[in-house]
């Protein structure tokens, strides 16, 4: 089949040129189409590791083009993969499946059966293909439908077993490219998981910044946690956290760090740019107090502690990179101004104010603090000026 010699060079070309799964599928359905295969529909459908979604499938429409399909986490996600031809394989131990269509009473029940079988279709051919063990990514399915009389010649079945180490590898080599990038930004923040993946991994490798500070601290944790079954204080963590993060990620800031009940997050001064940076940051810790108060209202609502946050807004020079050990490294930011953003935050009860700043901070912010007077920092040599939040304009 020599027409299919060249796809599979194009496929593994493809594959190492691009991370983009909807022009390989794209690609290859058109090509196979030159081909001679009339093919009505392709499909390739992978698991992730991801905490939104447990897998995808793209699929393409010779009448409409390509399409996707997310399957999240949670019940939903779970009834539409039980209802999919790929986890009806999984069930029996099989790899590879042929269907005539349409479909009859010994055809499985399945949504895209039905739907190839409305429009036409007369076979529909799976496969699916292991990848190396060790993660979640356990394999790539690829599908094909034919309205073609009689369904697929055995020559094109061949064919279409003949390409199929191709896609896998291809789709292989896809799928960890967009975990490691994915997976490291969920657990590291998307500016930090670039440095990364671009080589920055040395210990003590780095850079000097200027960045604004944002620190947020839960009140009331530590009795909760003695207080409190475990599974409730991480679902109230997690309710919280999200809700303080949320507007930090919105307004361009960097998470760096989840420290029991407190969140540390940085903007950095693109350009020297120090007032955009505080004005993202001061906009970020009004929402998260928004927010928080919000879902506060709602757990009183349930009879359920409420639990209100502290922020501290700073503004310095930080060191940006790795920390750890030659094998465990932490890319984080240390330095003065991290240390007195966090003694800071302790002043929050004694002012009776939940959004403190300091002066270098708030003079960066037009009028939206006001001196509440000179105080004395743990580990700072002289007083220190802070400012309290004037509240909503």
């Amino acid at each position: 089949m020599p027409r299919l010699g060249g796809l599979i060079t194009w496929i593994i070309a493809t594959g190492l040129a691009t991370d983009d799964i909807d022009a390989l599928l794209d690609g290859v359905a058109s090509r196979l189409i030159e081909a001679g295969y009339p093919l009505i529909r392709a499909s390739i459908a992978m698991p992730s590791i991801d905490p939104k979604q447990r897998g995808f499938s793209v699929a393409w429409y010779r009448s409409s083009g390509i399409s996707k399909e997310i399957q999240e986490h949670g019940e939903e996600g779970d009834a539409l993969f039980q209802r999919s031809p790929i986890s009806y394989l999984l069930q029996i131990q099989l790899e590879f499946v042929r269907w005539a269509l349409p479909a009859n009473a010994d055809t499985p029940p399945f949504p895209v059966l039905v739907e190839l079988s409305d429009q036409g279709a007369t076979e529909f051919v799976m496969k699916i293909a292991p990848f190396p063990g060790g993660t979640a990514l356990a394999g790539a399915s690829f599908s094909l439908a034919t309205d073609q009389a009689g369904g697929f010649s055995e020559s094109q079945i061949a064919g279409f077993e003949s390409i199929m180490p191709a896609v896998a590898l291809a789709c292989c080599r896809i799928a960890t490219t967009r975990v490691a990038k994915d997976v490291l930004a969920v657990y590291t923040g998307e500016r930090t998981s670039e440095l990364i993946l671009t080589g920055q991994i040395q210990r003590g490798g780095g850079t000097a910044i200027f960045a604004a500070i944002l620190l947020a601290d839960l009140k009331n944790f530590t009795s909760l946690n003695e207080q409190c079954e475990p599974n409730l204080i991480v679902d109230w963590l997690n309710e919280h956290f999200e809700a303080i993060g949320r507007p930090v990620i919105d307004e361009g800031g960097e998470i760096l760090k989840f420290m029991g009940d407190s969140l540390l997050a940085i903007f950095p001064a693109q350009a020297g740019d120090t007032r955009s940076a505080c004005a993202m940051a001061l906009a970020a810790a009004q929402g998260a107090i928004r927010l928080n108060e919000k879902l506060n209202d709602r757990r009183r609502a349930r009879g359920e502690p409420e639990i209100p946050v502290d922020i501290a807004l700073h503004l310095g020079e930080i060191f940006y990179g790795n920390v750890g050990t030659d094998r465990r490294l932490d890319f984080t930011v240390i330095g003065r101004a991290v240390n007195e953003a966090a003694r800071i935050e302790k002043l929050a009860d004694s002012l009776e104010c939940n959004l403190l700043a300091s002066a270098l901070f708030a003079s960066q912010t037009g009028n939206a603090f006001r001196p509440a007077g000179h105080f004395k920092l743990k580990g700072v040599e002289l007083p220190v000026e802070i400012f309290t939040w004037k509240g909503e304009q």
